[in-house]
C-alpha cells in the first residue's frame, strides 16, 4: 500500500488508500487539459482570484480540523500545525489580492515599436510534493497556478494522503471547476508517463536530491519546464559580536522546529572561535531543556519524526558520523518505546573526511563547526553541495550583509532564522534545486511570458 496514513507518535495506522489506476489518472489528466482549454484558464483572472479568496476563508475557518489531521499523519506539534494552516491561508489571500498586478502586461521600452509582455498559462502542471508541510507546500503551488490558469495534478507524499484529499476538497468547495486541481495517488512509472504526455507542460517538485534528479532528467528528455526545491544543509553563522543568548534561542528553534525536518532548518552552526565555548554551552542548555513527547500535548517542545523509518535512518547517519570521528556533545540516540522519537543531538568534530560533512540530516541533529574568521566562515559555508538558505548573527549589520553576499545560497537571513512569506521568493542553488516559488518571481516560473510588438507605422514618403 503506497499511500498509508500512520500516526508516528504511536505507530497506529489511521487510513490506507490504493494507488489510482492508469485509467483514473488518464481521466484526471483529460479533465485538467479540458479546463486549460476552457474559459476558466483563458478568461479573465477575476474569477480565479475569487476562488483563491474563498479558499483562504475556508482554510482559516477549518484551521483546527486541518491542523489535527496533519499532527496525526506526520507528527508535527499541534502549535506548528496551526502555524502551517495559518500560513497556508495567508498564501492564498496574498495571491488573491496581488496576482492581478503580478500578471498584468509589462511595457518594454524599445525603438522597434510598442512592445509589452503578456503572461499566459502554459497547460497542465504536475506537482510532486513532500510530507513535512502537507498543506503549505500544496498551497505554494496551488495559489500561483490557480491565479495563472494552470491546472495541476498533484502527487502527494505517501504518508500524508488525508491532508492531500482535504486540500483538494477545499479547492472544489471554494468554487474551482473539477480538473483545476486533482490529487493522484500515483507510482513512479505513472508519474513518468505523465511527464511524457504532451498535455503536461511543466513539473514542480519539492523533495530529495535523488527524486529531483530523476524528475529533472525526465522533464529534460521531454522538454518540460521544471522547478525544483530540494535538500539543504543551511548554515547558522554566529559571529564574535553576536548576542549569544538570542542566537542560542533562535538557533535551537531553527534546528528543532518540526523535529528538524525542514529543508531550511539550521543544520551547520558555524561559530567564531572567540565565542564558541560560550555559544555551545548555551545551545546545549536549550537542547537539554526540550520536552519530547506527544505532539498533541501543548507543553511538548519536540515531537516525533515522520516515521519509524525516518528515525532509524537518522540514527544510522549519526552512528556513521561518530564512527568517522565526530563527537556527540548531546543526545545522539533514538528514544526507545512507541513512536518515532529521537533525542535532540549536537555533533562536533565533523571533518571534511567524514561523510556527515556533506550530508543533510533531516531531523533534530545539529553540527558545530568552529571558524577563525569571516573568510574561513565563507569557505566552509560554500563547501557544500547544497545552497538553499542560511542565517548570520552579528551586531555589525554591514559586516553581516557583506558575508551574505559571499555565501552561495538562494536566501540569507540576518539576525533571524531562515523563514519565508508569500511575498518573498523561495528557492536555492546548486543541489538545492532551481527556480523560485512564491512572490512575483514564483508565479512567473510556469507561465508563457509572451512578447507582443506593434511595429511603428511607416510614414509616407
Amino acid at each position: 500500500m503506497a499511500y498509508k496514513s500512520t500516526n508516528p507518535a504511536n505507530g497506529e495506522t489511521v487510513a490506507e488508500f490504493s494507488n489510482h489506476s492508469d485509467d483514473e489518472i488518464e481521466n484526471a489528466l483529460a479533465e485538467a487539459d479540458a479546463v486549460y482549454r476552457s474559459d476558466w484558464s483563458r478568461g479573465p483572472i477575476e474569477r480565479r482570484l475569487a476562488v483563491l479568496s474563498r479558499l483562504a476563508d475556508l482554510v482559516a475557518n477549518r484551521a483546527e480540523e486541518l491542523a489535527k489531521v496533519a499532527v496525526r499523519e506526520m507528527g508535527k506539534r499541534i502549535s506548528e500545525a496551526r502555524w502551517e494552516v495559518e500560513e497556508t491561508a495567508r498564501i492564498s489571500r496574498h495571491f488573491a489580492d496581488n496576482a492581478a498586478r503580478m500578471l498584468a502586461p509589462e511595457k518594454i521600452d524599445t525603438d522597434q515599436g510598442d512592445a509589452w509582455i503578456e503572461f499566459h498559462p502554459i497547460g497542465v502542471v504536475v506537482a510532486i510534493e513532500p510530507w513535512n508541510f502537507p498543506y503549505y507546500q500544496l498551497m505554494r503551488v496551488a495559489a500561483p497556478a490557480i491565479a495563472a490558469g494552470n491546472p495541476v495534478l498533484v502527487k502527494p507524499a505517501g504518508i500524508v494522503p488525508q491532508c492531500a484529499r482535504l486540500f483538494e476538497e477545499l479547492i472544489l468547495e471554494a468554487g474551482a471547476p473539477k480538473g483545476v486541481w486533482a490529487t493522484v495517488f500515483a507510482g513512479k512509472d505513472q508519474v513518468t508517463k505523465l511527464l511524457q504526455d504532451d498535455r503536461v507542460q511543466g513539473v514542480t517538485l519539492t523533495g530529495s536530491e535523488q527524486a529531483g534528479s530523476i524528475v529533472a532528467a525526465e522533464a529534460g528528455r521531454n522538454l518540460k519546464k521544471s522547478v525544483l526545491e530540494l535538500g539543504g544543509s543551511d548554515i547558522f553563522a554566529v559571529l564574535d559580536d553576536a548576542d549569544l543568548d538570542r542566537a542560542a534561542d533562535i538557533g535551537a528553534a531553527a534546528r528543532l522546529t518540526v523535529a528538524g525536518q525542514v529543508c531550511t532548518a539550521a543544520k551547520r552552526f558555524l561559530v567564531h572561535e572567540k565565542v564558541a565555548d560560550s555559544f555551545i554551552e548555551k545551545l546545549t542548555q536549550r537542547f537539554r531543556a526540550m520536552r519530547v513527547g506527544d505532539p498533541m500535548d501543548e507543553s511538548v517542545n519536540l515531537g516525533p519524526l515522520s516515521s519509524m523509518a525516518a528515525r532509524d535512518n537518522l540514527a544510522e547517519q549519526v552512528r556513521n558520523a561518530v564512527a568517522a570521528g565526530a563527537r556527540v556533545l548531546h543526545g545522539g540516540k533514538p528514544i526507545q518505546g512507541d513512536g518515532a522519537y529521537f533525542e535532540p543531538t549536537i555533533l562536533a568534530g565533523v571533518t571534511r573526511a567524514n561523510p556527515a560533512y556533506f550530508e543533510e540530516f533531516f531531523g533534530p541533529v545539529a553540527q558545530i563547526h568552529i571558524v577563525r574568521d569571516d573568510d574561513a566562515l565563507v569557505e566552509l559555508a560554500n563547501d557544500s553541495p547544497y545552497g538553499l538558505g542560511g542565517s548570520i548573527f552579528s551586531a555589525d549589520i554591514a559586516r553581516a550583509k557583506a558575508l551574505a553576499s559571499r555565501i552561495e545560497a538562494g536566501m540569507v537571513w540576518i539576525n533571524a532564522m531562515t523563514g519565508g512569506g508569500p511575498e518573498l521568493p523561495f528557492g536555492g542553488v546548486k543541489r538545492s534545486g532551481y527556480g523560485r516559488e512564491l512572490a512575483e518571481s514564483g508565479i512567473k516560473e510556469l507561465v508563457n511570458q509572451k512578447l507582443v510588438v506593434v511595429a511603428p507605422t511607416r510614414e509616407a514618403a
